[in-house]
């Protein structure tokens, strides 16, 4: 690939008020290195290392708002209490590369910690009490737990604000809590959080957006991360038409988000192949068109196995970036999040923009046990 064609990867872009040098953006990646749920000085090195080789934005791992069973791992970062002084430090690193970051604000629901005998401090929660479709996992949510947890996550807006992040991330995807309101398997409410329509299940991530956005005002950027696929269901959908994503995200965008991080195994597969054939948009490319707000791409860029092998101790060669630099130049989606390749190689970003396709490396299973 020339250099030339690369450089679509490194035109910049804007985002309200929220100026990137280019168009990759680290994706969010569950690490578990948090000592008691704080970000430590390893933890801001980490991250200051990609900043400062290019990476154009950051979102950082899940990290939990102030809720008993926001988490499901001992060291996954919190980000209320005693954590905030953690990631005062990460964004003052960041800033100090030269980079731009948001957290990723989360709270996994009724998901059970995989592979840990480690319980939260409060009974796990989600929208039904049931942590897969016909599988109960932890208690139904009452409308005082639902009104605290939108409180939460209105909190946790204003501290990222006040830290001098330069956006956040909620987390709506992979089956953790807002996702399982979005999902008719794991939210059989009758009340007004439920419903038989896509549009009546997203009024919990309606109301979290709004409360966020009234946290921190018109002007600072919003993302929202949503998928169609579930962790406990790899094939789940949740709008199988264009008309029903239309009645998922446009509500949600109309709420206060202004990026849509669309989440999908491979970038390159088409949402709807039925529609625009096998060369067609892909999730991002879809949310864009139907709802107008700028979009994040995302999905095994530059690698050529998928992430989920990862956790099966599968590593990946390597692949092109033929694929997302065409689809790029259509302006298909307006950034790109790059997951392994970033794991594995902190210079990834600086490499591609210098041409040093030889100089990549391939992914290991082995990075997820260290925090290079």
């Amino acid at each position: 690939m020339t250099a030339s064609a690369i450089d679509v990867l490194f035109q910049p872009a804007r985002i309200k008020g929220l100026a990137l040098k280019n168009r990759i953006v680290m994706a969010p990646m569950t690490r578990n290195f948090a000592p008691n749920g704080v970000p430590n000085a390893a933890i801001a090195e980490y991250y200051r290392r990609r900043a400062a080789a290019d990476v154009g934005l950051i979102l950082s791992e899940g990290t939990t708002i102030a809720r008993p069973a926001s988490k499901n791992l001992p060291q996954i970062p919190d980000f209320h209490d005693a954590a905030l002084d953690g990631w005062k430090q990460v964004i003052d690193a960041v800033h100090g590369a030269g980079g731009k970051m948001g957290p990723q604000i989360w709270h996994v629901g009724a998901v059970p910690g995989p592979g840990t005998d480690w319980t939260p401090a409060g009974e796990p929660e989600g929208p039904s009490g049931l942590g897969s479709p016909g599988k109960p996992f932890g208690a139904t949510m009452s409308d005082e737990d639902i009104a605290d947890t939108i409180a939460a996550f209105a909190a946790a807006a204003a501290d990222a604000q006040a830290l001098g992040f330069d956006t956040f991330e909620i987390h709506g995807a992979h089956g953790y809590l807002i996702d399982q309101f979005f999902w008719h398997g794991t939210n059989e409410r009758g009340d007004r959080w439920g419903g038989a329509t896509l549009r009546e299940r997203s009024r919990f991530a309606a109301e979290v957006l709004k409360a966020m956005r009234a946290a921190v005002g018109p002007d600072f950027p919003i993302i929202l991360r949503v998928s169609q696929w579930k962790q406990q269901d790899y094939k789940a959908r949740l709008a199988a038409t264009p008309d029903e994503m239309t009645d998922w995200l446009l509500p949600l965008v109309e709420a206060g988000a202004d990026v849509l991080h669309c989440s999908q195994r491979r970038f390159w597969e088409p949402e709807f192949p039925e529609l625009d054939g096998a060369d067609g948009l892909n999730f991002a490319g879809w949310a864009k068109k139907l709802t107008g707000a700028a979009t994040i791409s995302v999905g095994s860029v530059g690698l050529d196995g998928e992430f989920l092998a990862a956790f099966t101790g599968k590593g990946a060669q390597t692949a092109s970036l033929d694929k997302l630099v065409a689809r790029m130049e259509r302006e298909e989606f307006d950034l790109i999040a790059i997951g392994r390749a970033l794991l594995s190689d902190a210079q990834w970003a600086s490499k591609v923009k210098a041409g040093d396709q030889a100089g990549l490396k391939a992914f290991e299973a082995s990075a997820l046990a260290t925090l290079d």
